[in-house]
């Protein structure tokens, strides 16, 4: 039986959890797979942390924003003085390689997905009237108007608005089957240098639930071909194995393209800045409704090497419903099969809420990673957009299904979707941050 611990209970062991998981200078994704700041994880990090201390959740996203490339390529990881994961920096050797790379903190050479215009959203609302935040605010600003102009420059390489990533890791799904096609064309070379994993002896079914060997030979194969070009970002484009237009990345830069201008106006930042990101939130929904295949009423990815649409049945298929674009029918039609037998209403799942990978999918592996799991940080990302667009008990149902997933107070990093059983990391930081807001949130 598990324990299921009361709402006071919970939010005390969420921020137990965020206290301990702090280095003094960043808030660690994890304390023992993840001991260094990632991208993405540190945009959700800073909303729960606005509810315990706004000037807190500030100073976490500003160390996120102070590692920032002068390019304006806000980096995947953000190395903190501890050891412990890998690849590390030396692996990456981005300072060593690409003058734009900041020398200190040392950053990995890649980027993650575009929510932290989210978070700023959130941390705003949350800490209005802290001088804090309006700093934030005001100087935040710019830089990630700079990271989304980046990501225009440098990752929309046919001007259509759908963005590519050049590792499945900067989705943020690692492993996730949207990935598999793209990445058996990737044939690591002879001289790919040796390694040895530290995050399987980190994992209690380390072999289960995590990625294969011969996966993290193709992802660090990848990071070689990077290499080759310094992590100049558009030779990395032109030369990469692996460029893949990513739907659910593009939709998200959508969402947080629109937020972005809502909070510039807001904080007196330069109209034609202002209209120009909402140029781009045009250009990216159209994109993502273009990806929208009506015959299996989910949006797909494209292999921009090959040109093929990548037709796997994961979450990221519901990216339409994040930033729109679609027809009021379509948007129906989606939700409907969210909350289907296919998905969230699957009646052996644990907790009605959509896991990874369709349980009814040949393909759905229940205990590893992006194959079947369900993630509570993406039931979070759902149900705000759904509140942002008027879909109040869809964002109701989620938030209270994914409560009960995580009542246990573990805050795993994922959890089985058949029973409940916590997977991955403990004590994973974005697990109890949204976990917070979700407390906070009447």
């Amino acid at each position: 039986m598990r324990p299921r611990l009361g709402s006071v209970q919970l939010a005390a062991s969420a921020a137990w959890t965020l206290s301990g998981n702090d280095n003094g200078t960043m808030i660690t994704a994890a304390p023992r797979l993840y001991p260094h700041m990632w991208s993405w994880d540190t945009a959700f990090i800073s909303i729960g942390l606005a509810h315990l201390n706004a000037d807190r959740a500030v100073r976490e996203l500003e160390t996120l924003l102070a590692a920032q490339w002068r390019t304006g390529m806000l980096p995947h990881i953000v190395f903190s003085e501890g050891g412990g994961y890998f690849p590390g920096p030396q692996r990456w050797g981005a300072a060593e390689l690409n003058p734009d790379a900041p020398s200190a903190p040392r950053t990995s050479g890649i980027c993650q997905p575009p929510v932290h215009a989210v978070a700023l959203r959130r941390i705003v609302d949350i800490g209005r009237g802290s001088a804090a935040v309006e700093r934030l605010l005001r100087e935040g600003w710019p830089r990630l108007y700079r990271w989304h102009e980046w990501l225009v420059r440098h990752r929309d390489p046919h001007g259509t608005g759908l963005l590519a990533i050049v590792h499945g890791w900067e989705s943020g799904m690692d492993n996730s089957p949207r990935w598999d096609v793209p990445y058996a064309a990737v044939t690591p070379g002879e001289d790919l240098p040796p390694y040895v994993r530290v995050d399987r002896g980190l994992v209690a079914a380390g072999e289960a639930e995590r990625p294969s060997d011969p996966e993290y030979d193709r992802y660090l194969w990848l990071i070689e071909e990077m290499r080759k070009v310094r992590y100049d970002a558009d030779q990395v484009v032109r030369t990469s194995t692996f460029l893949v237009g990513d739907v659910f990345v593009t939709a998200l830069f959508a969402l947080a393209s629109e937020v972005l201008a809502e909070l510039g106006e807001e904080g007196g930042q330069p109209s034609w800045q202002v209209r120009q990101l909402r140029g781009w939130a045009r250009r990216s929904r159209a994109a993502v409704a273009a990806a929208y295949d009506p015959d299996t009423g989910l949006a797909r990815d494209r292999d921009l090497r090959t040109g093929e649409w990548l037709t796997s049945r994961t979450i990221a298929g519901f990216a339409p419903l994040l930033c729109g674009g679609l027809s009021d029918v379509d948007d129906e039609r989606l939700l409907a099969s969210l909350s289907g037998p296919d998905w969230a209403g699957h009646p052996d799942l644990f907790a009605a809420i959509p896991p990874s990978v369709s349980p009814n999918d040949p393909g759905f592996r229940p205990r590893e990673y992006w194959r079947g799991p369900a993630w509570p940080v993406l039931a979070w990302l759902f149900g705000w957009a759904f509140e942002r667009r008027g879909w109040t008990e869809h964002a109701s149902r989620l938030r209270t299904e994914c409560l009960r997933l995580v009542a246990d107070g573990t805050f795993a990093e994922y959890y089985h979707p058949l029973t409940g059983e916590p997977l991955g990391s403990r004590q994973q930081s974005w697990t109890a941050t949204v976990v917070l807001d979700w407390l906070h949130t009447v």
